[in-house]
């Protein structure tokens, strides 16, 4: 077993991080904030997940939601803890500490964070952020966006997480559609969050014939360049009937 030094005394934040995905019709997105500020004429050009360090008195959960309020300006959205991320080079590059301390106004030490993570629906927030900070929408898959501390990890994980609960509980999924989608939006959510290539009419015998909590409406798509699609709906009421257990 390895001896660690008890000689010295630990300083701990805690704080929280929060990973919000959305879906476009086409890719996945994270809802990011620009570490903004120079330091040595050069610029933090990198992202982070919206968090905040934790008050004194306040709840984790209560924490959460305030810091994605402040940073985003969006309420009311359902959060989920789904680890904690404590490895003491969090914060082992003295530039990021020295950002933090600016941004929290308070000495910082070692620092664990309890990431949450949700879905919503893209076409029900455009136009609600806040004008305090610089957030935006990226692809989960795009390479060049450099994310900040171990926001990376987070990510990964924080997918891992959604992917097996979407596995065991498909009922998630629809957290990214908007009410009424098509069977394409759908084939398309699911092939962007388990980056993988559905066929069309395998998907389609899967995940939508035969399921009766996905009700197929008479309205088709309109002013399309291609052949209309039917639209769906979810409708919560049926799969709960479908899945609850009688004990």
């Amino acid at each position: 077993m390895e001896n660690y030094s008890r000689t010295k005394a630990l300083f701990i934040s805690v704080s929280v991080d929060c990973v919000i995905l959305g879906f476009d019709g086409k890719s996945l997105k994270m809802l990011l904030m620009s570490r903004k500020g120079k330091e040595e004429n050069s610029d933090y050009n990198d992202f982070k997940f919206p968090g905040s360090i934790i008050y004194a008195n306040e709840d984790l959960d209560l924490a959460a939601e305030r810091a994605v309020k402040e940073i985003t300006g969006l309420k009311n959205i359902k959060l989920q803890q789904f680890k904690s991320f404590g490895s003491p080079d969090r914060t082992s590059n003295p530039r990021d500490t020295r950002w933090l301390e600016n941004a929290t106004r308070q000495k910082v030490g070692r620092i664990v964070t309890v990431g949450y993570i949700t879905l919503i629906k893209m076409n029900q927030v455009v136009g609600t952020f806040s004008k305090e900070y610089d957030v935006k929408w990226f692809d989960v898959t795009d390479e060049t966006v450099k994310l900040a501390f171990d926001h990376t990890l987070i990510l990964s994980e924080a997918l891992k997480e959604i992917r097996r609960q979407v596995t065991y509980n498909p009922v998630i999924i629809f957290d990214l559609l908007p009410k009424k989608f098509t069977a394409r939006d759908l084939r398309m959510a699911y092939s962007t969050l388990f980056s993988k290539n559905y066929d069309v009419r395998n998907f389609y015998k899967k995940f939508i014939e035969g399921e009766k909590y996905i009700i197929a409406l008479e309205e088709k798509e309109r002013n399309v360049t291609h052949r209309a699609a039917r639209y769906f709906r979810f409708d919560r009421k049926a799969y709960t009937k479908k899945h609850s257990v009688v004990r």
